[in-house]
């Protein structure tokens, strides 16, 4: 593929989301970008992963809002500068928020059964189904509070991308490949346009 493009991947946590943008990169040709664009960010407000973490976890306050505000802001300057150097593949960062008006965006939801996703956690991590399902509910809550922060859309809304996708029971190279076929198509019309 010549034209350029960028392929965001927001997912609920448990569905091998980073595996699949993983693969999808790969196939690709292009670069994954997801918590390394953090590293410059933690740099910079010299705090440490937990602390973003926790800055982004919770809902807006007063104590919170500046420092959150001034990071998002950052981290979408360093995606959208990223993403217009080079094509490339962005995990999470509320990608299908921050590429809205992109043409050559491809946004793409992965999605899972509750008990797939408990079962892939519990085996991931080597947890228990009770730590399994609370790890699941704080993530997923976490980064809804962050979407919603600084989106004003909920992630789980299907009109924020161009794909939701149900993994399910489905092998993450597969499930890469057909996402990588979609993005190929878009991108030929685009082109022929």
């Amino acid at each position: 593929m010549e034209k350029r493009f960028i392929v965001t991947i927001g997912r609920e946590f448990g569905t091998g989301g980073r595996q699949i943008a993983t693969e999808l990169a790969e196939m690709l040709g292009v670069q994954l970008y997801d918590r390394q664009l953090l590293d410059t960010i933690k740099e910079r407000y010299n705090m440490t992963q937990e602390e973003i973490d926790q800055v982004k976890a919770v809902k807006p306050s007063w104590w919170y809002e500046s420092v959150s505000a001034d990071m998002y802001k950052d981290e979408e300057f360093l995606v959208r500068s990223l993403a217009h150097k080079e094509s490339c593949v962005l995990l999470g960062r509320t990608g299908f928020h921050i590429f809205r008006d992109e043409p050559c965006a491809f946004k793409v939801f992965l999605r899972a059964d509750r008990t797939y996703r408990r079962d892939k956690v519990m085996r991931r991590l080597n947890i228990d189904e009770d730590s399994a399902e609370a790890l699941i509910d704080k993530v997923d809550e976490a980064r809804e509070n962050f979407t919603k922060t600084f989106s004003g859309k909920t992630r789980y809304d299907a009109r924020n991308y161009d794909l939701v996708l149900n993994v399910t029971d489905l092998e993450p190279k597969e499930v890469a490949r057909f996402i990588a076929d979609c993005v190929q198509r878009k991108i030929a019309k685009l082109t022929v346009s």
